[in-house]
């Protein structure tokens, strides 16, 4: 007895020494700046170095309709661009997954992989060479006599989307090629031959048996644009009105970390409650839904 429980002791000391750098990380540039924030967010300045308990920032918050208004522009902008991410993604998941083989399948998810060996500065610079008024594309235009004159293409909200889908398309693709590719064709086969067609049998097979896929998909492009800054600043310009650029404005403009702060732990708030949402609404268990990613 004594011998099972030093070994079992040892295995936990093990145990603990494996994860204690991961912990570590963890704790350092996870939870430790969270936690930072959080105090700075509940508290009011009230002289130079003077601070008191305070809710102010999140009463701004809901007070000014303009903070409020951008925070739902940016919440429903990031749906719909996850939304069109998934309709635009599960096609290619599925021919790299059941369609194409061997060199094809992994030649065609190279050429997935390929725009994201660059930074996501490079590719939305990419963006907006081709679709300012002296662009590519609109010059394009002028030379087939679709339109008389350049015309801008940039700043406009579905200007951001393009963007946003072309920036994290990778990530819903991967999980749902992870999904679909455990999918027994011989389902599919069983299905047809008892005269099931093409919308039945995606309804009933494909897409339940890749749910896990498309919600660990949904949830890493929903946070990816929610928390997006770069693409939504310059795809849309000034007028773009993303919560983020809110946050960038309170830190670094004005200087008032608190509401900075508040604004942070508000879209946190947010990604977190969607995620909940989504994972209640497809029945999927969130460990489950990160082992497809």
């Amino acid at each position: 007895m004594a011998d099972e429980g030093a070994r079992a002791w040892h295995g936990r000391l093990s145990l603990g020494l494996l994860l204690a750098p991961a912990l570590l990380w963890l704790g350092a540039l996870v939870v430790l700046p969270h936690v930072d924030l959080a105090v700075l967010s509940l508290r009011q300045r009230v002289g130079p170095h003077a601070y008191v308990p305070s809710l102010a920032q999140y009463r701004t918050f809901f007070v000014e309709p303009l903070y409020w208004h951008v925070f739902l522009r940016t919440a429903l902008m990031s749906i719909a661009a996850t939304a069109l991410t998934l309709l635009l993604a599960f096609p290619i998941a599925w021919v790299i997954a059941k369609v194409a083989r061997g060199r094809a399948s992994s030649l065609l998810f190279i050429l997935c992989l390929i725009p994201f060996w660059v930074s996501e500065t490079v590719r939305t610079l990419g963006w907006m060479i081709l679709l300012r008024e002296s662009g590519v594309l609109p010059s394009l235009l002028v030379k087939l006599g679709i339109t008389a004159v350049p015309i801008e293409l940039l700043y406009h909200d579905a200007t951001i989307l393009v963007g946003l889908i072309y920036t994290s398309l990778l990530f819903m693709v991967i999980p749902l090629i992870s999904s679909l590719e455990s999918l027994d064709n011989s389902l599919i086969e069983a299905a047809y031959d008892l005269g099931g067609g093409g919308f039945a049998i995606l309804r009933t097979i494909v897409i339940p048996h890749a749910a896990p896929g498309i919600t660990a998909g949904c949830i890493i492009v929903f946070m990816l644009t929610l928390g997006n800054y770069l693409t939504p600043t310059l795809l849309g310009g000034k007028n773009s009105q993303w919560f983020t650029e809110q946050i960038y404005t309170q830190f670094i403009t004005r200087f008032n970390w608190e509401q900075g702060a508040a604004f942070g732990f508000l879209l946190l708030g947010l990604s977190t409650a969607m995620v909940m949402i989504g994972l209640t609404l497809t029945g999927q268990r969130f460990g489950d839904v990160m082992r497809r990613t």
